[in-house]
């Protein structure tokens, strides 16, 4: 944003509209300030197009390796969810047989 002159990010709310992406001052602040969970194409289309770069200067890819703890249980319950193996049953039987 710096290169291009834009040091608010209310700068951004007119330059988008002119591209047909009309957002709220907060909006673009937060599109600016953190990373956005979604992003519609023409927004970030018009960003690229008013910054002049490309979608890679706007986005890095991260590869993260996230170990899954595994549990001595894991993989051996059946398909309906139930544990595996033997299951301790009270028998009650009805007073007076």
């Amino acid at each position: 944003m710096a290169e291009k002159g834009l040091f608010q990010t209310s700068d951004l709310v007119p330059l988008l509209a002119e591209r047909g992406v009309h957002l709220s001052r907060e909006q673009v602040f937060r599109l600016v300030t953190q990373p956005p969970q979604r992003l519609s194409m023409d927004t970030f289309a018009a960003l690229c197009d008013v910054l002049g770069c490309t979608p890679n200067d706007l986005i890095e890819v991260v590869a993260v390796a996230e170990q899954v703890a595994k549990t001595a249980s894991a993989g051996r319950r059946p398909a309906g969810g139930a544990p595996a193996g033997p299951r301790r049953t009270t028998i009650r039987r009805p007073e007076g047989l």
